[in-house]
């Protein structure tokens, strides 16, 4: 019998131009991000058909070695990636103290904003900082690890008890962030949209295969220093919950993102604060399957400028 996937990447293989495959790792327990970039080949079964979303994929027993990883799935799969602000409660108590509380006042309903699917990257591509960031110490580039859902299947006015059924799976977001344009305008889409900004990956892990998304640990490293280090049962609305309120009176599309939002430690609520510069390397890792999204941060180059 056919084999559905657990573990899905997609990405171009060694000998096939620019082809673009499935597939699910052959060593169910390698961090994909972290393997390709020490230079550890990686080989894969390739999975039939050309969209995650596809219902009918399979794994087959074709091999075939990453040669670059992409996102899994692409800016034209991904209709609107919906995003979770101050979602765990070290980061919002973070946030609090910053502003001088010394308790946060939690949201009542899921803080939503949206970003296009032209941020999205893979792991190994750079994060471009634009030119409307700079100086970099004023506009504080910052790092966010993030649990991304995957909505499988149109999801309209859906219950908590059922919201899971509509998850096709799971994957890890680098949520990058400009703090100077996120103070000054109220609403953050402008802040967290900057294009070829936020990592997304590098492994799709099914929802079968994560039956419990509230215990799945995250960690970010900035050029070697662990600078978060949290799980999702912080989270202030579960991956339940939080499919359960987008959803009323609103249609969730198959290939919908949602970033659940990042656990303590981001750079501009410290003392001493943190900000990416280009040069930086940010390891984001997502547990469960998910793996390590591992970026360069580069500034964007003049040529891109009109």
């Amino acid at each position: 019998m056919a084999q559905r996937w657990t573990r899905l990447v997609r990405f171009k293989a060694h000998g096939h131009g620019d082809r673009i495959f499935l597939g699910q790792p052959v060593d169910p327990s390698i961090d994909v991000g972290l393997a390709l970039h020490s230079g550890q080949p990686v080989d894969v079964y390739q999975i039939s058909g050309t969209s995650a979303l596809d219902n009918s994929a399979v794994v087959t027993t074709n091999k075939l070695q990453i040669a670059k990883l992409l996102t899994p799935l692409s800016q034209e799969e991904t209709p609107l990636v919906r995003c979770l602000g101050l979602n765990y409660l070290d980061h919002a108590e973070e946030v609090a103290h910053l502003a001088g509380r010394e308790k946060a006042d939690l949201p009542r309903f899921p803080i939503l904003f949206y970003k296009p699917s032209t941020t999205l990257i893979a792991g190994g591509e750079p994060i471009i900082l634009p030119e409307i960031v700079k100086p970099y110490e004023e506009h504080l580039p910052d790092y966010e690890v993030e649990l991304a859902i995957v909505i499988g299947k149109a999801a309209k006015n859906v219950s908590e008890e059922h919201a899971l059924d509509y998850v096709l799976g799971y994957t890890g977001a680098n949520d990058v962030s400009f703090r100077q344009w996120q103070q000054v305008i109220p609403q953050w889409g402008f802040s967290k949209s900057f294009d070829d900004t936020n990592p997304l990956g590098p492994v799709l892990v099914s929802a079968s295969a994560l039956s419990n998304p509230q215990d799945v640990p995250l960690k970010t490293t900035l050029n070697g220093n662990v600078v978060q280090n949290g799980n999702t049962s912080k989270q202030i609305f579960n991956v339940k919950k939080t499919i359960a309120s987008l959803s009323q009176s609103t249609t969730l599309q198959p290939g919908t993102l949602i970033l659940t939002g990042t656990p303590a430690g981001v750079g501009f609520v410290r003392r001493e604060k943190l900000w990416l510069k280009p040069g930086d390397e940010v390891h984001c890792s997502v547990g469960a399957g998910i793996g390590t999204l591992i970026n360069s941060v580069q500034a964007e180059p003049q040529k891109a400028r009109l």
